[in-house]
């Protein structure tokens, strides 16, 4: 037995916001004090830094639950199941279903749930689920999947990764530009076909205080209130520099394959100046470089949207070939993923 993705699907929000959305608004440190820099050269050291240009938010009256729901509903239809012979709905995210304004993270009921509900599946065995793992959430709940139907306890399993970040954002922290909104699903299935998931590392840091590199903390230009998403940015980019090509490395000789055989690395879309330094870390261990065109990016044009990114590149390479990268039965791939916990993970997969 085997255990193959064997349909996708995503919502890529319409609502672009591009870099000079942010030309007017006022920048303050951690420690509260006005940037000095202006904004031109704020945004631009932020785009030559991290390759975005644009990203995407939903629109004000949508949450999570809805991009969500659309993007399961495509990859039921891709896959060509029975949506009732789902065994599992796993959903990861990492703010909850936040409505505009509403300063509220909203995780009662589980998005899960939601979706189960906005998918009207009927069967009560179809159980549905939230994690909370960082932007690796998306690729810990297909590796989730996996157990359970290792274990018999699933056939067939409905993975999801949406966030809307948009909601949660701080205006006056630079940061605030790198966030955005999306949502990615992926039907896993046992398979007598060959192929599939051939291996898959997960590992958690928190011994040297990595817990705190990604959190959850007051505006910049204000010690109380409501809270954001905050992230210690070279701490967040030296620790993905050292660890990350280590699990990819692990996973890779887990699957009993050669590095001279991966065809593409779909990574977390969280930085593309950071990306394409672990990829090159990667195959440096190797003493390899890193081939052309193995390394799939759309931060540019996309942002971050967390637990999203991986899986609607995944689709937007699958169904449009996008950047001009192919894929085609039998071709190698990895994923991997970093981010708050801090969690690192990834997956071998064969085509």
């Amino acid at each position: 037995m085997n255990i193959r993705i064997t349909g996708t699907g995503s919502i890529i929000p319409k609502k672009t916001k591009l870099n000079s959305v942010f030309s007017n608004h006022l920048f303050y440190d951690k420690n509260g004090v006005v940037i000095d820099n202006s904004n031109e050269i704020i945004i631009e050291k932020f785009k030559a830094i991290t390759g975005i240009q644009k990203r995407r938010y939903i629109k004000d009256n949508e949450t999570v639950a809805d991009i969500a729901i659309e993007a399961a509903k495509k990859t039921i239809k891709d896959s060509k199941v029975d949506k009732e012979t789902i065994d599992y709905i796993i959903t990861a995210h990492n703010v909850g279903d936040i409505t505009l304004e509403s300063n509220q993270v909203n995780t009662l009921p589980s998005l899960a749930s939601k979706i189960k509900a906005g998918l009207k599946i009927q069967s009560p065995d179809c159980v549905a689920y939230d994690i909370l793992f960082g932007c690796p959430g998306w690729i810990e709940g297909v590796i989730q999947a996996t157990a359970f139907i290792k274990a018999g306890m699933a056939k067939r399993c409905l993975v999801i990764g949406a966030d809307t970040l948009s909601r949660v954002l701080d205006h006056s922290d630079r940061d605030s530009m790198i966030y955005a909104d999306g949502a990615g699903a992926s039907l896993i299935e046992a398979s007598l076909e060959k192929g599939g998931i051939l291996s898959h590392k997960t590992v958690t840091y928190t011994a040297e205080g990595e817990a705190d590199f990604i959190f959850y903390g007051p505006a910049n230009n204000s010690g109380r209130g409501t809270k954001y998403i905050k992230m210690l940015g070279r701490k967040v980019y030296e620790f993905a520099l050292n660890k990350v090509p280590l699990a990819l490395q692990t996973c890779l000789e887990d699957s009993g394959e050669d590095i001279k055989n991966v065809k593409k690395i779909f990574i977390h879309q969280a930085n593309l100046k950071m990306d394409d330094a672990i990829i090159k870390r990667f195959f440096r261990l190797y003493k390899r470089p890193m081939p052309e065109n193995v390394l799939p990016m759309n931060i540019q044009e996309f942002g971050n949207s967390s637990v999203a990114t991986v899986p609607t590149l995944f689709d937007l390479v699958l169904k449009e070939n996008y950047g001009g990268h192919r894929l085609k039965k039998g071709d190698l791939i990895l994923f991997a993923s970093v981010g708050a916990g801090m969690n690192i993970n990834a997956i071998a997969y064969r085509i």
